[in-house]
């Protein structure tokens, strides 16, 4: 549960959301690789800056916040770094979601948090 508590505060923050979901749509399309086969590579970090009005450290802050919950994956060739998302976690969330009560898999307890 906690893991999930992570994915979804990360989500929280209304830029990073938008970053996701802009990390979601472009790993939908592919690139044609030499052999005619498609690979789907994911975006470059400074394709998605590009898409918002915020700065190149934001953006990587972000990034890193999405990282850190699992929710995206990235990885360096040559000079560009390509970020796609989590597949693994995009299934628990999913999972999560369509989840009814009743299940014991996870406590049913809040957990309130110290000060």
């Amino acid at each position: 549960m906690d893991n999930l508590a992570q994915i979804f505060k990360a989500l929280s923050d209304t830029n990073r959301l938008a970053i996701f979901q802009t990390i979601r749509e472009g790993f939908e399309c592919c690139t044609v690789l030499p052999d005619g086969s498609l690979e789907r590579s994911g975006n470059t970090v400074s394709e998605i800056a590009a898409q918002f009005d915020l700065s190149l450290s934001t953006v990587s802050h972000h990034l890193k916040e999405l990282r850190t919950a699992g929710l995206i994956v990235c990885e360096r060739r040559g000079q560009r770094v390509y970020c796609r998302p989590d597949d693994g976690v995009l299934a628990k969330i999913e999972g999560f979601l369509q989840r009814k009560g009743g299940s014991n898999d996870h406590p049913h307890e809040i957990h309130e948090e110290r000060r």
